[in-house]
């Protein structure tokens, strides 16, 4: 048996994943937001491009302030 709900909507395993990378990020801000985004990948399941779009907006943004 699967342990995902067959009528989850399309957009609830990436919002769900949002909703959790922010807990993590407010409890543990020792961490990095790269760990913390690659935890919520693995703890969701998440599909490449999912990944990708997580990665593109929730990643450190001190890399793209500089160009």
């Amino acid at each position: 048996m699967s342990s995902s709900l067959p009528t989850q909507l399309k957009g609830e395993k990436i919002k769900n994943a949002i909703s959790r990378f922010s807990e993590l990020l407010e409890s543990h801000p020792q961490k990095s937001r790269k760990a913390i985004l690659d935890e919520v990948v693995i703890k969701f399941d998440l599909s490449p491009l999912e990944c990708e779009f997580l990665h593109k907006h929730f990643a450190d943004t001190k890399k793209t302030e500089n160009q």
